[in-house]
């Protein structure tokens, strides 16, 4: 600024193989991140190599000086410097002129000028000492002031730096759980039976999601993986680390505003994806023929969106799993399916169906296993235009909702890749089963106006419906939606879907009488 007075800094910048190893700055200013003057000063190296005039190693310098010139050398650094380094020159000529001394038993002398060895590993300068404060003066606000923020902030460095394969990726985010888990307020919330806020729990989520990164990065060697499980297992052993399943209090929440609601959920989320284009981009020559980067992200989107798993015990814990099914379809919605795509999908539709228990598809499954509604939507519009037997499969497969049956069906038990669903003698608690029967109620109504003007498809899926729906506002919403598309303006009524409009009010019929019967027959004895 013109109103400041310029000021001159010092910098000294160190380099090995192209990585900046370490840097010195007189300004003064802490922080993580490089000082303007560091900055300044790379630039001006890159721009303008030939300003900078390039130096051999000090200790090849003073090889190439007689005595004469080594003494006036040494002379001169103490007459310049001698208030900083004078007792420290004196201390080594002390200990020189001893024979007995321990620096005489060392062969040669230091020379942090002459750069690393070809078989060290080089690493980008990061200032560790500054990461830990920063993460600390942060988590010490509270979530004011924009922490939460810089926070995220951090963790996209990380992510920088994973992307770009360095490996100060793992050292910074090993420096912010250091912290987190040092974090005062862990005892507290424990002391006291109360849960951390849902801003700091999402802060932790992230720290997971960025481990998961690293564990799984397929250039990292054994013995590191191996050194990271070590100190992952040390820091889910101490008391305060919080558990992944989150909530265990006594309360209900009201999830209305926590998770999409309905039939306008995802649109028994596209408003908010930006239009992206999506290519093909060759992968590595050992792959398959035909198979991109695109091909190889979605398959194992859908892998993933597929198997079969619990659902965990916490409130905050089941909402992260429906908030993550839905945030991962919708970034596939994003992509327009191909002739190669289309495969991909139908043969893991296929796979789903028949892969036994490791598949949420599968024909038995655990009865408090994750449902399979939404993904199933998604995958049944997906397959419809292309493989309609196939996508009616899929979708009556995951009609199922285990968890509000008395009894599970046994399956075929004589295949060895099947497993039995368990049947404990109580009703988890499914923090968000009013938003999951409200996705099997999308699915529903979904195969319902696609099947519009087929007999075999309409009875099947009303078979479904009866067979697996057991809540009766649900049940009636799919009898006016099956109204609403059987007497649609522009055609002609569909007898089918009136008749289906007609057995589903029937059926909240017969549910009402026999509960009204129940209550009478419970007045009459008492």
């Amino acid at each position: 600024m013109q109103s400041e007075p310029e000021t001159v800094c010092n910098v000294a910048i160190s380099f090995d193989r192209c990585k900046i190893t370490s840097v010195t700055c007189s300004c003064g200013n802490k922080d993580i991140f490089y000082c303007a003057h560091v900055v300044a000063l790379s630039l001006y190296r890159i721009r303008k190599p030939d300003q900078v005039k390039l130096h051999l190693p000090i200790s090849e310098t003073l090889f190439q000086m007689n005595r004469d010139q080594l003494q006036k050398f040494v002379q001169y650094l103490i007459t310049v410097h001698h208030t900083e380094v004078l007792p420290t020159a004196q201390k080594l000529a002390d200990e020189i002129l001893s024979q007995n001394s321990e620096i005489n038993q060392v062969h040669g002398a230091p020379d942090p000028t002459a750069g690393a060895s070809i078989d060290d590993e080089n690493c980008w300068h990061l200032d560790e000492e500054q990461v830990q404060e920063q993460v600390k003066l942060f988590l010490s606000q509270g979530g004011y002031h924009g922490s939460g923020k810089q926070l995220n902030l951090l963790f996209a460095k990380v992510r920088e730096m994973l992307k770009m394969r360095d490996s100060n990726g793992a050292r910074m985010l090993t420096l912010i759980t250091e912290q987190f888990m040092a974090d005062p307020r862990l005892s507290l919330w424990r002391q006291q039976g109360t849960t951390m806020t849902d801003k700091y729990r999402q802060l932790w989520d992230e720290l997971g999601a960025l481990w998961m990164c690293i564990v799984l990065n397929p250039h990292c060697k054994l013995e590191q993986k191996a050194s990271w499980l070590k100190q992952l297992k040390k820091w889910n052993s101490v008391d305060v680390c919080p558990w992944e399943d989150g909530n265990h209090g006594n309360e209900l929440p009201n999830l209305t505003n926590a998770l999409p609601q309905g039939a306008n959920a995802n649109q028994e989320n596209m408003g908010q994806c930006k239009s992206l284009e999506y290519q093909h981009l060759p992968a590595h020559k050992f792959l398959e023929e035909g198979e991109s980067y695109l091909t190889l992200a979605v398959e194992v989107a859908l892998i993933g969106l597929g198997q079969q798993r619990i659902m965990p015990d916490g409130l905050y814990a089941q909402e992260k799993v429906c908030r993550n099914e839905e945030q991962l379809i919708s970034k596939l919605q994003e992509i327009e399916l191909d002739d190669t795509l289309v495969k991909i999908f139908r043969k893991q539709a296929v796979f789903l169906l028949e892969a036994g228990p490791y598949s949420g598809l599968g024909e038995v499954i655990h009865r408090e296993s994750v449902p399979m509604h939404t993904f199933a939507k998604y995958l049944f519009t997906s397959l419809l235009p292309h493989d309609a037997e196939l996508a009616y499969k899929t979708a009556l497969r995951a009609m199922r909702l285990l968890v509000l049956e008395s009894t599970a069906p046994s399956g075929d038990m004589s295949r060895p890749h099947h497993i039995a669903s368990v049947v404990p003698n109580r009703y988890p608690r499914w923090f968000t089963l009013s938003h999951i029967e409200s996705q099997q109620c999308e699915l529903a109504s979904t195969m319902l106006t696609a099947a519009k003007g087929d007999v075999r498809r309409l009875e099947t899926v009303l078979e479904s419906i009866q067979k697996n729906i057991h809540s009766s506002s649900h049940i009636f919403k799919l009898a006016q939606d099956a109204f609403k598309i059987a007497t649609l303006m522009d055609s002609l009524p569909d007898i089918t879907l009136l008749k289906v409009s007609l057995e589903l009010g029937l059926q909240i019929a017969l549910t009402a009488a026999l509960s009204l019967s129940s209550s009478s027959t419970a007045l009459h004895i008492v």
